[in-house]
């Protein structure tokens, strides 16, 4: 690696953990320049702290709803850089994968293989773009919500309606509370705004739980905390951390002294509202 690169992945881990120079450049030397292993070895070390900035951001792109019916869907299509997101062509070469996404109901092979407007399939007009452009395309990920509930959106950072850099849909159990449409549209918000991982805690991988967990042991352990003492305050940790990526126990944004079951509990004068599933999507989060 170039001394060039080697000094913008120093300067990337710096970003992401607010850590300083030389210890960034050690983490990425011990771990062959692996940005997310570094950042695991600097939150080993108690270096660094878990935060919402360490989701690792290296592409660009838009993300885009599309609603008929009262059915819902979601995709993302990344570009390289912002300035390709806000070209025309992307554009609209994006709205038109957001209808097919919706008709295939969010089967992305299908969608790929859809012929578009010109006669063309997605795959093939993709090629075309990247030609054009002269930048790296992908169609990411995507997702589809039937009417088998009532589905809300929210588009974050928004270029036109219904396309942005972060998206949010809920589906809730049908109900007839004249406050649903309101409840439906700020849990949507909140989703796009807190990033939760699941609903509760049976929703959460188990692996993404015994990584958290090995991660707090290690750091407790680097700490010079006695073994007793670890297993008490891991235990605790653990559960701080399902109580911030769960969305029913999370602190309610609009009310910080409330949690979102309790706002769902005292919303409602029909009958409690229940969460059936969602989806955030931001932009080249993860990549």
């Amino acid at each position: 690696m170039s001394k060039s690169e080697n000094l913008k992945n120093i300067k990337t881990l710096r970003e992401m953990t607010g850590v300083g120079f030389k210890d960034c450049k050690l983490a990425l030397d011990e771990n062959n320049n692996n940005i997310e292993k570094a950042v695991e070895f600097l939150r080993k070390k108690g270096i660094a702290k878990a935060s919402k900035k360490m989701s690792r951001t290296a592409a660009d792109g838009l993300v885009l709803i599309y609603e008929k019916n009262q059915m819902i869907s979601a995709i993302e299509v990344n570009s390289e850089t912002d300035f390709v997101a806000k070209n025309k062509d992307f554009i609209l070469f994006c709205k038109e994968v957001s209808e097919i996404n919706f008709e295939k109901k969010a089967d992305i092979e299908k969608v790929k293989s859809s012929k578009m407007n010109n006669g063309k399939t997605v795959d093939e007009n993709l090629v075309t773009l990247i030609s054009k452009i002269g930048e790296k395309i992908t169609i990411r990920r995507s997702k589809y919500f039937d009417d088998t509930g009532q589905n809300f959106s929210y588009v974050h950072n928004t270029v036109e309606k219904n396309i942005g850099k972060v998206i949010s849909i809920i589906k809730l159990e049908k109900n007839n509370s004249e406050q649903i449409l309101d409840i439906g549209k700020k849990l949507a918000m909140h989703v796009a705004a807190s990033a939760p991982i699941a609903i509760d805690e049976n929703g959460i991988n188990k692996k993404i739980l015994d990584k958290e967990l090995e991660i707090i042991k290690e750091e407790l352990k680097n700490s010079g905390k006695k073994d007793e003492m670890i297993e008490k305050i891991s235990i605790g940790k653990l559960k701080k951390f399902i109580s911030d990526n769960t969305l029913l126990n999370q602190v309610w944004i609009m009310d910080p002294k409330k949690k979102v079951k309790d706002f769902l509990k005292t919303s409602s004068d029909k009958q409690s509202v229940k969460v059936l599933d969602f989806i955030r999507f931001k932009v080249g989060e993860g990549v």
